[in-house]
């Protein structure tokens, strides 16, 4: 018997008899293609009865004028038939001991699925629809009153430890000794646990108490040597001096579960965590992340690409004499060089392939020929590149809609191969001006505007001759509180 028939027929019997159990312990047994056919007939099968809402919308439209009480029962009746029938099963599901669990793993299938379709595929908008109505299930479950705030520390169980370990995706952690730093001494690993997932963490926020605003992400998840004043490291071995710590360091964040994508949990970590901390340390006065910028090598290789093709674009992303300077320093690239290169395109493709190697951290001259260059562009690319009117890149969209100030970039801050090679090595601080976040979110998701700091502003808009103005932002943010200055 075909798998999608064997699973109809067990998630009938599911509706009448509510074996629930079976049918989990069925699903999971399912390789990926028998998965993939399950959720198309949950999804297709078990959706929404047409015709009988067909016939109640006609009803409706043929005898509103009945009365206020027809017309309130009509449409309850309506309600009810445009539930599909597997948000039943889904509610029936999330009351089983592991049940909830096993959703947000389902909404994962069900994403990873959804990806696998064409947009002109009919059956990508009935699994859309399933993933619509369990996500708005899980959002009611995973509501922020329904989550619990624990801080991780060494004294915590091993397979906390060992999921918080396995689960960071920022900084990730070489060894227990990497992890032992990071609960340790002047530092906060908090996460976001629910009732119904016990021992797994939802969402992890690790923190640095230090005395000033990072600037670099060596100095927090590398141990060093310590001064009598140096907070900015590791402590182990060390007594937490409260005297010494002003501010938090927000450097690194992670939503561990991809069933719960697009579900708004990190923004009220951050805020739980900052009134935690500001109870543990009343002199607590700065809160700001210290972040990774993604998404920008990628843009700007393909910036580089483009200027492959057509020349004449090379001036919207370095000027005249930088291209001459830079030029100068370019080590010659076996394959590019050769006396019947072109000698423009030539540039721009030893700078690709310089940058996609990240060869030129480790030339001096060249690196510091490319710290303006590549500061203005980050900043560019963090302020005024939009995706449907919002920040292109997905942390800068993150810290933004929770109402934080894109504060200040940082050259060289993340000289590990997988910083430089996201962003050329390049971080930002987000900071938190707990008085303004509310109004910085409501002035992001209303108008789309970017609250920044006159270094991020001013590098986005310093401009080589041939480039476009930068508009997107209006000049409110040329002022600010306690920014830093170029």
């Amino acid at each position: 018997m075909p798998v999608s028939q064997a699973m109809l027929e067990s998630l009938q019997q599911v509706l009448q008899d509510s074996k629930l159990r079976q049918l989990c312990s069925l699903y999971k047994e399912l390789d990926t293609d028998e998965c993939a056919a399950f959720l198309q007939l949950l999804a297709q099968e078990f959706n929404v009865d047409h015709e009988n809402v067909e016939r109640l919308a006609q009803s409706f439209v043929d005898n509103k004028n009945k009365g206020e009480i027809f017309v309130v029962t009509c449409e309850e009746k309506l309600r009810k038939a445009l539930t599909p029938q597997y948000h039943w099963l889904f509610s029936q599901i999330g009351r089983l001991e592991g049940g909830v669990k096993f959703l947000v793993d389902m909404r994962s299938q069900i994403l990873a699925e959804i990806e696998t379709h064409d947009k002109e595929d009919t059956s990508i908008y009935y699994l859309r629809a399933l993933n619509s109505a369990l996500k708005e299930l899980l959002a009611l479950w995973f509501s922020v009153g329904f989550l619990n705030l624990e801080r991780v520390t060494w004294q915590s169980s091993c397979d906390m430890l060992q999921k918080v370990s396995d689960y960071e995706a920022v900084h990730p952690m070489r060894n227990w000794t990497d992890l032992k730093r990071r609960v340790g001494q002047y530092r906060r690993c908090f996460v976001f646990t629910h009732s119904s997932m016990p021992r797994e963490p939802i969402v992890v926020l690790h923190t640095a108490l230090t005395n000033e605003i990072s600037k670099s992400i060596q100095g927090i998840v590398v141990q060093r040597v310590h001064s009598d004043t140096d907070v900015s490291g590791s402590m182990s071995g060390y007594e937490e001096d409260p005297r010494k710590i002003t501010t938090a360091i927000f450097y690194s964040i992670t939503s561990t579960q991809k069933g719960l994508q697009g579900i708004e949990l990190g923004n009220y970590l951050i805020k739980r965590v900052v009134r935690q901390l500001q109870v543990e340390f009343p002199q607590m006065t700065q809160f700001s992340s210290l972040s990774p910028i993604p998404g920008f090598s990628q843009w700007l290789l393909q910036k580089i690409t483009a200027v492959e093709k057509t020349p004449d674009l090379g001036n919207d992303l370095l000027a005249a004499t930088e291209i001459a300077e830079i030029e100068a320093l370019l080590p010659v690239v076996p394959g590019v060089d050769g006396p019947l290169a072109n000698q423009t395109q030539n540039i721009w493709q030893k700078l690709r392939k310089t940058i996609s190697t990240n060869s030129w951290v480790v030339n001096e001259k060249l690196s510091q020929k490319l710290e303006t260059p590549l500061m203005r562009l980050c900043a560019r690319y963090l302020y005024s590149e939009k995706h449907r009117g919002f920040a292109l890149d997905s942390v800068a969209n993150f810290h933004s809609r929770n109402g934080a100030v894109m504060w200040r970039l940082n050259w060289k801050a993340d000289l590990s191969p997988r910083g430089l090679t996201n962003s050329c090595g390049i971080m930002v601080n987000y900071r938190y001006y707990l008085e303004q976040t509310e109004d910085n979110s409501a002035r992001y998701l209303d108008e789309k505007f970017i609250k920044a700091s006159p270094q991020i502003v001013q590098l986005a808009r310093q401009q080589t001759q041939s480039s476009l103005s930068v508009t997107s932002n209006d000049e409110a943010n040329t002022t600010g509180n306690d920014s830093p200055q170029i």
